[in-house]
């Protein structure tokens, strides 16, 4: 049940230690929650709520993300597709334009799923010099991103089983396509990159089609944004010697960078 929001009059009229403790209820029992849905169920202004969950972030209870608040410990499980698309979004347009540079008209492309990805089919259709790309993925929503630039590009889906979570399609289907095909490029999305760790997804089955796909591909692309970098999750998708390009955003721990750089992986800084 929501909150009763408190009567107008003022945003005084509730303390602020009082408004927090509630937002921090309400975000923890939703999960990821948007700064203008706070602002309606507190009838407070989006500023208000912006430093609500800037205060709450710094003691610890919420983690402040791009477009709203999510609980204290949600890095560690999946986020959803619609969450993850809230989340560093000005930086995955940035990677996905600079992935969608490295493409060439007439290419083959293995395109992920997820939201970084998504940014860089975005990006791919920007470009109004490429011709002749076909393109295979296991994404609904990249694959439905690209329907309008057919014929200008092949889009193929892999089939297989949904997940509702992310919108993807995983075994038992995928693998069947993906075996029959060498691609010039696979453009990855990931939960993870690591030195030791490598690559890595928090989702067992999606981390399997990753495996695929990099198997499958010339060239092997991770697209990641800078907090994915030093991270390492559950299922594993690549040595990092198996990496071709790390395209990552300008907000990267320069010292990750350096040691992934070391360990001889190209980065790129969108």
């Amino acid at each position: 049940m929501a909150l009763s929001k408190r009567p107008a009059g003022g945003e005084d009229a509730v303390p602020a230690i009082l408004r927090r403790q509630r937002m921090t209820e309400f975000v923890t029992r939703r999960g990821f929650v948007r700064v203008a849905e706070l602002a309606d169920e507190f009838a407070v202004s989006e500023v208000t709520v912006r430093s609500d969950l800037a205060a709450l972030d710094d003691d610890g209870l919420l983690r402040r993300v791009h477009g709203g608040g999510m609980p204290r410990g949600a890095r560690d499980r999946e986020s959803s597709f619609e969450e993850s698309l809230e989340a560093s979004a000005p930086g995955k347009k940035a990677i996905g334009r600079l992935a969608a540079s490295l493409i060439a008209s007439g290419q083959s492309v293995l395109l992920d799923v997820g939201t970084t990805t998504l940014a860089v089919a975005q990006a791919l259709k920007e470009r109004a010099d490429l011709d002749d790309l076909v393109i295979i993925t296991n994404g609904l929503h990249i694959a439905l991103e690209l329907e309008s630039e057919i014929p200008r590009f092949t889009v193929i889906v892999t089939g297989g089983a949904l997940r509702p979570l992310q919108h993807s399609l995983v075994q038992p289907l995928a693998r069947a396509v993906l075996e029959q095909v060498h691609a010039d490029v696979a453009i990855l999305g990931c939960n993870g990159v690591d030195v030791d760790g490598g690559v890595t997804n928090v989702n067992l089955p999606e981390a399997e089609v990753k495996q695929l796909m990099a198997a499958a591909a010339e060239r092997v692309i991770v697209v990641a944004d800078a907090s994915k970098l030093g991270r390492v999750s559950l299922g594993t998708i690549a040595p990092l010697d198996r990496v071709d390009l790390l395209v990552t955003n300008d907000g990267a721990d320069p010292a990750l960078v350096a040691d992934l750089a070391a360990a001889g992986v190209e980065v790129l800084t969108a």
